[in-house]
């Protein structure tokens, strides 16, 4: 009987702690603007989509709701991180 949650196989499938498995899926969620998916939707929607890499939670939300699986509003794309370009070199 499979007695993991979503967070312990998610952690297991991309080699990431259990930690940052459940803030992952946490993030998922809050990408959308109202109604939020469940923890099993978002692991079997990863699993259906056979993915290589663990995504930005924003870009498997986007997938979500894309693909139709999950037809609620987006939240606004989170800015994209920019590393500084080196002073001191």
């Amino acid at each position: 009987m499979d007695k993991l949650k979503p967070f312990e196989k998610i952690a297991s499938r991309f080699q990431i702690s259990q930690e940052s498995a459940k803030y992952f899926l946490g993030r998922v969620q809050k990408s959308f603007k109202t109604e939020r998916p469940s923890h099993k939707l978002i692991l079997d929607f990863i699993e259906t989509q056979d993915l290589e890499i663990l995504l930005t939670p924003y870009e498997l939300a986007a997938m979500l709701y894309e693909s139709g699986v999950w037809a609620y509003a987006l939240v606004a794309e989170p800015p994209a991180i920019v590393d500084d370009e080196d002073l001191y070199v």
